[in-house]
Formats: structure tokens, C-alpha cells, sequence
């Protein structure tokens, strides 16, 4: 596992180590502790990806006819 901040993680980055969390603890060759923890950061992967399509999409949305970024702010 990556020892990369969230806030440095791309989507696909992030998504990669969540769909690799995700394996682990399907496998059922984890400790408690280690199943929470990777459950905790696959929390936090999640979040991320969420945060990183929000992102995505408001940029879209920003696209007019024209393809022309508008400015929102």
C-alpha cells in the first residue's frame, strides 16, 4: 500500500488501493485489526473518489455549448 496522502492520490490511484482493499478483506486472511484498518482507509479511499468525481463533474458542468470553461467563482 502506498504511503501517498489522500489529497495526493488521483481517482484512478485512489480507486486502485480501494478495489485492493477491498480484496484483502474479502480474502478473510486478516486479523481484526487489520480488517479495521483497511476497512478505515478504504473509508477514506472512498471519500476521496467521491470527492474526486464531485470535483469532476462540477467541472462539466462549468463546459458550455461551445466547450468553453466557464468560471464560477
Amino acid at each position: 500500500m502506498s504511503n501517498e496522502t489522500l489529497t495526493d492520490l488521483t481517482f484512478e490511484d485512489a480507486y486502485a488501493q480501494l478495489e485492493e482493499i477491498a480484496a484483502q478483506l474479502e480474502s478473510g486472511d486478516l486479523s481484526l485489526d487489520e480488517s479495521v484498518a483497511l476497512y478505515a482507509r478504504g473509508q477514506a479511499l472512498a471519500r476521496r473518489c467521491g470527492e474526486l468525481l464531485d470535483s469532476a463533474e462540477l467541472r462539466i458542468q462549468q463546459i458550455d455549448d461551445a466547450g468553453t470553461l466557464n468560471d464560477l467563482k
